[in-house]
């Protein structure tokens, strides 16, 4: 793997929110859905929305950091979810929309932790975050239908009212970010 190449999970509640965001980055490889922090080998969709398994819906990101920085991507995911809601994203409710991010060794955690407090201290949310740092845990692929969801079901009443107000927000605030500022 390119030295270059790094990776981020990331887990802000549903994942066909987030996928969206991601996937229009310049300098961000690749996107793709998953299940992470639980203690169920090969979860499906089904078995993780009810909410006992212990995962979270997650987003695995590989990225180029000489393209776009680990901070840059961080600010994006708090931009685009409620760090502050706790096991919620709006209507989604359980430990599998929890607010997190997966960490390698105990300098990665500490990293992230103080890029969380820096966004706390700067004073944009009303209220602290609730964004759980975990250990990597094993990453398990979403089934297919999962990946690019927004793109291939954009017209679907959840697509349209909650997804796409977001990727217009993309659009409209971090313009300067995407691979093509029309998609």
């Amino acid at each position: 793997m390119d030295t270059n190449i790094k990776e981020l999970i990331l887990g802000g509640g549903c994942f066909w929110c987030l996928d969206p965001i991601f996937h229009r980055l310049r300098g961000v490889v690749s996107v793709e859905s998953g299940y992470c922090g639980g203690h169920v080998d090969h979860p499906d969709y089904r078995q993780v929305c009810e909410g006992t398994t212990g995962h979270a819906e997650v987003l695995r990101l590989r990225f180029d950091a000489n393209v776009i920085s680990r901070d840059t991507l961080l600010e994006l995911f708090f931009t685009f979810h409620d760090p502050t809601s706790f096991n919620r994203q709006g209507n989604d409710v359980g430990p599998q929309y929890r607010s997190v991010i997966f960490y390698a060794d105990e300098t990665d955690r500490a990293a992230l932790a103080a890029n969380i407090a820096a966004l706390e201290d700067a004073g944009l949310w009303a209220k602290r975050f609730v964004t759980r740092l975990e250990p990597m845990a094993t990453f398990w692929p979403a089934e297919d239908y999962h990946q690019r969801y927004f793109e291939t079901h954009g017209h679907e009443p959840y697509c349209a009212h909650v997804i796409d107000p977001k990727v217009q927000k993309l659009r409209a605030r971090f313009a300067a970010l995407l691979k093509d500022p029309q998609a």
